[in-house]
């Protein structure tokens, strides 16, 4: 077997789980817009939304998985699950712990999402913005490909549709402005 099989799988995972969490937030983003609240939504888009968010957990439990079988830098558990204590690019790694440990809430939370107060749940799931940051801070100064022009302007165009999205999110929640009074002429 190949010694680099576990970077392969591990750097690979990574890029997957990345790209599967972009596209939740942005599935999200998408089907819960006021413009989308106009039309009928199948139970199939939320659906969706959410088996986006649990593959991007199980390709980060891959990425994670593989570093740690890797034998080049020799990640131990600590190192994976408790920012700063390793010594390979440590800042950079800690931001993927982070992504790691909100990712877990937000999914944890989603699943028991009918024994929550709304407003716990609502909370915990906007931490998908601050996810979604780190995570791309995480591949853009960990990962094997961040001085890749793909990886680097990807990342970038991605994050453009995501705050795009944000703003229109953001707008479409806001309540209508009430309408001023427009005088009506006096007639003699």
């Amino acid at each position: 077997m190949n010694s680099q099989i576990w970077w392969y799988t591990a750097r690979s995972g990574g890029i997957l789980a990345s790209l599967l969490l972009a596209a939740s937030v942005l599935w999200g983003l998408a089907i819960t817009t006021r413009a989308a609240n106009r039309i009928t939504r199948p139970a199939w888009l939320l659906d969706l939304h959410r088996f986006l968010g649990a593959a991007a957990l199980v390709f980060t439990g891959i990425h994670v998985v593989a570093i740690l079988l890797d034998t080049y830098v020799h990640f131990g558990l600590a190192e994976v699950l408790v920012p700063l204590t390793g010594t390979w690019h440590p800042v950079a790694v800690a931001w993927g712990i982070v992504g790691f440990y909100l990712l877990v809430a937000i999914e944890v939370t989603s699943l028991v999402r009918s024994r929550l107060p709304q407003r716990w749940w609502r909370s915990v799931h906007f931490a998908s913005f601050p996810l979604f940051v780190v995570t791309a801070i995480h591949g853009l100064s960990a990962g094997t490909d961040r001085h890749s022009p793909l990886m680097v302007w990807g990342t970038i165009a991605i994050s453009v549709v995501v705050a795009a999205l944000t703003t229109v999110r953001v707008i479409s929640a806001m309540p209508p402005r009430p309408q001023a009074a427009v005088p009506v002429p006096h007639r003699f």
